[in-house]
């Protein structure tokens, strides 16, 4: 049986954390994101990530090893 989620995806509830909090480290993120959903294994946090980041939602970049930032993609006019 799979996790039963709360009333919004998980996806969604990454993309509110980052747009209220702004780029955090993955680890931060996990802990916002458990915080609205109880427990989430850090590789269900990363295959989320990874489906995000592909379909252009947000950006993973490496800080040091083990650790990585989490931005939002900012969308729109550029000027």
């Amino acid at each position: 049986m799979g996790k039963v989620w709360g009333p919004i995806p998980p996806q969604l509830a990454i993309v509110e954390v980052l747009e209220k909090k702004g780029a955090i480290t993955d680890t931060e993120l996990l802990k916002e994101v458990e915080g609205i959903y109880g427990d989430m294994s850090f590789r269900e946090l990363n295959e989320l990530l990874l489906k995000l980041e592909v379909g252009g939602i947000l950006r993973v970049s490496r800080l040091m090893k083990g650790k990585r930032r989490v931005e939002l993609v900012h969308r729109g006019s550029n000027a």
